[in-house]
C-alpha cells in the first residue's frame, strides 16, 4: 500500500503546486494580482466555515497518504484496480482543474472580494457548468480518496464537498447575482451548477435576491 500512498502524495503536491502556486504566479504576472482573497465572513458564519473547511480538506488530503505510510489502515487493500482507478481519476481531475482555471483567465480568484468587478466568464467549460473548477477539484478529491481510502482521506473529501457547496451557494452565487444582475441570471438558467443541466436557476428568477 505504501506505493499507492506515495503516488497519492506526489499527485496531491503536483495539483497543489500547479493549481494554486503556479496559477497565482501566472495571475500576478498577467494582472499584478495573485487572485487570492482568503477567508471571508465573521467567525462562525457560513462563509467563514467554507474557508475553514477548504483548509481542512487541503490539509487532510496531504495527511491521508502520510498517515497510511505511518501505518493507518485503509478500507480497501490487496486489490489493485480501485487504487489504479483512483490515480486515473486524480489525473483527470488535475487536468480539468488547470483547464478550467485557464478558461477563467484574469477573472480567476480564490475567495471573493465584493469590491471586485471581474468579467462574467461563460465560454469554454463555463458554457455548460458554472463552477467547473470546483467540479474538477471534487473529482481530484474523489480520486485521491480512492487511491488511499482511509478515514482521513474520506473526512477530507467530505470537508471539501461541504466547503464547495457553502462557497458556491452562500458566497459566490449571491455575489455574481449582485455584480452581473440579469446577465448572470440568464447564464445560470442555461448552465448547470456543477454538472451540465443540473442546478440551473429558473429563467423566471429575475430578482437578484432570489
Amino acid at each position: 500500500m505504501s506505493g499507492w500512498a506515495w503516488t497519492a502524495l506526489a499527485l496531491y503536491l503536483v495539483w497543489l503546486t500547479a493549481a494554486f502556486g503556479w496559477r497565482s504566479v501566472l495571475q500576478r504576472r498577467r494582472t499584478g494580482d495573485t487572485g487570492f482573497r482568503g477567508l471571508s465572513g465573521r467567525p462562525g458564519s457560513a462563509s467563514w466555515w467554507a474557508g475553514v473547511l477548504f483548509l481542512t480538506a487541503l490539509l487532510g488530503a496531504a495527511l491521508a497518504p502520510a498517515a497510511t505510510l505511518a501505518g493507518l489502515p485503509v478500507f480497501i487493500d490487496g486489490a489493485t484496480a480501485p487504487h489504479a482507478a483512483g490515480v486515473a481519476v486524480t489525473v483527470v481531475g488535475i487536468g480539468a482543474t488547470l483547464a478550467a482555471q485557464t478558461a477563467m483567465g484574469s477573472s480567476w480568484r480564490v475567495g471573493v472580494d465584493r469590491h471586485d468587478r471581474t468579467a462574467l466568464v461563460t465560454g469554454g467549460p463555463f458554457a455548460y457548468v458554472r463552477n467547473p473548477i470546483f467540479t474538477a477539484m471534487a473529482v481530484t478529491g474523489a480520486g485521491l480518496t480512492l487511491t488511499v481510502p482511509n478515514v482521513l482521506a474520506l473526512a477530507a473529501f467530505v470537508a471539501l464537498v461541504v466547503a464547495i457547496e457553502l462557497q458556491v451557494r452562500v458566497i459566490e452565487e449571491p455575489y455574481l447575482r449582485q455584480t452581473h444582475g440579469p446577465a448572470y441570471l440568464e447564464y445560470s438558467a442555461r448552465a448547470g451548477r456543477f454538472v451540465p443541466g443540473i442546478g440551473r436557476h429558473p429563467a423566471r428568477a429575475a430578482d437578484p435576491g432570489d
